[in-house]
Parts: C-alpha cells; structure tokens; sequence
C-alpha cells in the first residue's frame, strides 16, 4: 500500500498544477469565429427521417393489428363457418366422427341434438350436440 501512496505522490508532483493559458493570437482568434449558421449552436441536428417521416410508428401498429386480426379473429371464425356448413350437410345414414373419437352412423337428426349408433349388434344409441361432430367420415370417404 505503500508503493502505491509513493507513486500517487510522484506523480502529483510531475504534473503541472495549472493550465497552460493559450497565446494572444489563438485567444483572438477563438473570440472573432463565427458559425456559418447561426441557429447551429442553440439547436441539434434533426435526425433523417424514414421513408414515411413520423408517421413510421402509427404504420408499424396498423400492420399489426392487421396481422393480428387474420391471426386471431379471421382463422377461427373461417374454421367455424366451415364446421356449421359441414354439420348442415349431415343426413340419415352417414357415417360420423366425435370430438371425443367416438364413430357412429346417424340415425335421425334434430335441431339441437343428433343421434348416433355405434354398436349394430346392441342397438347401442347415443344423442349429441351437433357442435360435438367433428367430421363426416362419408364424405372424407369419396374425396
């Protein structure tokens, strides 16, 4: 520790206590330059605006609240046309999947409930809601 206070003092007494003051002529000199724009000093330089100017932010959001609605609300509400349209179609005697995986045969079909078969040799039946279809296995067939 003590070679580090002996050098500290070392080099303290190196140093010039006092600033050099600058010679007559540079001192002029520095005193009668004048700005080419006078406004240069008092305000910073504007930053090069984008290719829409301030207005890059207020694009940037729209763009994503149009991503976002054919992300979020678009696909769903496409798949759920989709799926009333196909439960539509549905008619006595096809041949349909659960959502639980459940396959069955359609033996009537209501309003709000559909019957389905599923054992032929027990007669086995069961009603579900029409939102419980997940697909038509008659038509899967032909296409």
């Amino acid at each position: 520790m003590n070679n580090l206070w002996l050098l500290a003092q070392q080099q303290a007494e190196q140093a010039p206590s006092t600033v050099p003051a600058l010679p007559a002529d540079a001192q002029e000199q520095a005193k009668t330059q004048v700005p080419s724009d006078p406004n240069s000093l008092s305000t910073p330089k504007q930053q090069p605006k984008g290719l829409f100017g301030d207005y890059n932010m207020l694009i940037f959001i729209i763009l994503m609240f149009v991503v976002m609605y054919f992300v979020l609300l678009r696909g769903p509400k496409k798949r759920q046309q989709e799926h009333k349209q196909m439960v539509q179609t549905l008619k006595k005697n096809d041949r349909a999947r659960t959502i639980g995986g459940i396959i069955g045969t359609i033996v009537e079909i209501k309003d709000d409930e559909i019957i389905l078969k599923i054992d032929e040799s027990n007669n086995t039946k069961m009603r579900v809601v029409p939102s419980a279809i997940a697909t038509n296995l008659s038509t899967e067939n032909k296409k």
